[in-house]
């Protein structure tokens, strides 16, 4: 089911009451709706609120719809601008549940980190910290959409959606793609945000990976922050590749 699965696949399930996935353009202020889908950009937050190091970067495989696509309306009152509170609308999803299989690669735009490239490590780290719910809080799109993990395998379990066939979605956000993980070479030295047409089959949506979205723009210039001793950023750099920061894992 899904993609071919890599060596250092992982696949985990994330449960929550309610999720807000909605294009981050839109989120400056007003009513917000969320996507009926999760984005790729929402579930590699979760990866990253689960298991992050400079030296690798998380690819989105596939995610898996198990429940069904439900609403709710809340009344909010967020913050102006100017000041004091508005009142608005947003719609979140309810009772979302999804399993999604994921791996990564190494970030070529830091060779300062080619020492920490252990694939072993950063692995088991991160199916450990899988296994433990993850690092930090898990969110579902939006910091009030409070999230669970727990490892699953991959297609098991009966989706809401296992027999629905073919679902086509019009234009939705991919992600963000930022200087330290840009892959194109128009890409390099710029934030970019990039759109895709998703495509659900049998409750799968396979995702391509950033660097094959054609529909994009350029957000603003962004450099690459450097890691190492030399900017006073990362004191002991040594000691993270040469075994005795594993311990602290």
């Amino acid at each position: 089911m899904g993609k071919d699965i890599h060596r250092n696949t992982v696949e985990f399930a994330v449960r929550g009451r309610y999720a807000l996935f909605s294009d981050v353009l839109t989120r400056a202020g007003g009513e917000k709706s969320s996507y009926p889908i999760p984005t790729y950009e929402a579930l590699k937050g979760i990866l990253h609120s689960v298991y992050w190091k400079p030296t690798i970067i998380w690819y989105i495989d596939s995610v898996r719809i198990m429940n069904p696509v439900r609403t709710v309306r809340k009344g909010m009152r967020p913050i102006k601008y100017g000041g004091g509170n508005d009142l608005a609308y947003y719609t979140y999803l309810e009772d979302v549940y999804y399993q999604v299989r994921a791996h990564f690669d190494w970030n070529m735009n830091r060779p300062e980190l080619e020492c920490d490239r252990n694939e072993n490590k950063h692995h088991n780290i991160a199916k450990r910290m899988i296994e433990r719910g993850g690092r930090r809080d898990i969110f579902l799109g939006t910091r009030e959409c409070q999230g669970y993990v727990e490892p699953c395998v991959f297609g098991e379990s009966t989706g809401a959606y296992d027999t629905c066939g073919v679902i086509q979605y019009s234009l939705m956000l991919h992600g963000m793609t930022y200087a330290d993980e840009a892959e194109n070479d128009e890409d390099r030295d710029m934030m970019t945000v990039r759109f895709w047409n998703p495509v659900m089959k049998n409750g799968v949506i396979d995702f391509i990976p950033p660097k094959e979205c054609t529909v994009k723009r350029h957000i603003k210039k962004m450099k690459i922050k450097p890691f190492g001793r030399e900017h006073d950023n990362f004191a002991g750099l040594e000691e993270f590749a040469g075994g005795e920061f594993n311990e602290l894992e």
